[in-house]
């Protein structure tokens, strides 16, 4: 009798992890079907914010209750084609060829993170494409996590799935940080330059494009020898790279 309730208790907990396992399923497939859905509605839809921008605006609200972010939307005609292609060179050379992810950028990173942590440096190296950048800051966040970075992959495909490069430029252009509280093409052009997107020059455009890796940082140290390295780098390159 015992050996028979010690059975039936095992079948009544593996029913019981069963149905736990295929909620957990059906709620994944739901919240992707979710992200899908999102991904389907940006290709059409311009977005008033980003998942990147309400988190900056929560973290300058808790020292500043009055803080606002400066973001402008503008069509991809009113960006320069000067900065499209400064920030196609400096972030992603191979945008209009490859389907969304490049996975020997994404091992030549880890290899060179890798031995930056064994060496203790904190200086750090992306393998992200322009699209992974873009799935990141509308639909993510930018915390480090294996979980966040396998959404990524997944929204990128979505993305790509969906939406034309220049659609997915377009959205890119007008999300990304470019400095403290300061989304998009538009007003980064106006915050540094009191100018708009469209008129922005060569050298005004790659200098932005050099900015995107770290926009807090060269929003304070708008002169350091290295930004001007890389505008100068940029410069040559961005005649070289396609945009859509």
């Amino acid at each position: 009798m015992s050996a028979r309730r010690s059975t039936l208790s095992r079948i009544r907990w593996g029913r019981v992890i069963g149905a736990g396992i295929m909620a957990l399923l059906c709620l994944l497939i739901m919240y992707q079907l979710w992200m899908f859905c999102l991904v389907v509605w940006y290709a059409y839809q311009d977005p008033g914010s980003s998942a990147i921008m309400r988190q900056e605006l929560s973290r300058l609200r808790e020292t500043d209750p009055d803080a606002e972010l400066r973001y402008t939307w503008v069509p991809y005609d009113r960006i320069s084609n000067t900065l499209k292609r400064a920030v196609v060179a400096s972030e992603d050379a191979n945008f209009t060829e490859h389907d969304g992810v490049e996975w020997d950028a994404i091992r030549k990173a880890w290899e060179y993170n890798q031995r930056q942590q064994e060496r203790g440096r904190t200086k750090m190296r992306g393998g992200s494409t322009i699209t992974q950048q873009l799935a990141k800051n509308l639909f993510l966040s930018g915390s480090r996590s294996y979980l966040r970075k396998g959404q990524e992959l997944v929204l990128t495909y979505m993305i790509e799935h969906v939406m034309p490069k220049r659609r997915i430029l377009e959205l890119y252009l007008n999300v990304a940080e470019w400095g403290v509280g300061v989304f998009g093409a538009e007003a980064a052009a106006r915050h540094y330059y009191k100018t708009s997107a469209a008129n922005l020059g060569t050298s005004q455009a790659a200098r932005l494009a050099a900015m995107l890796p770290n926009p807090r940082y060269y929003d304070k140290n708008r002169n350091t020898s290295y930004l001007k390295s890389r505008t100068n780098t940029l410069t040559r390159r961005m005649r070289l790279v396609d945009i859509p």
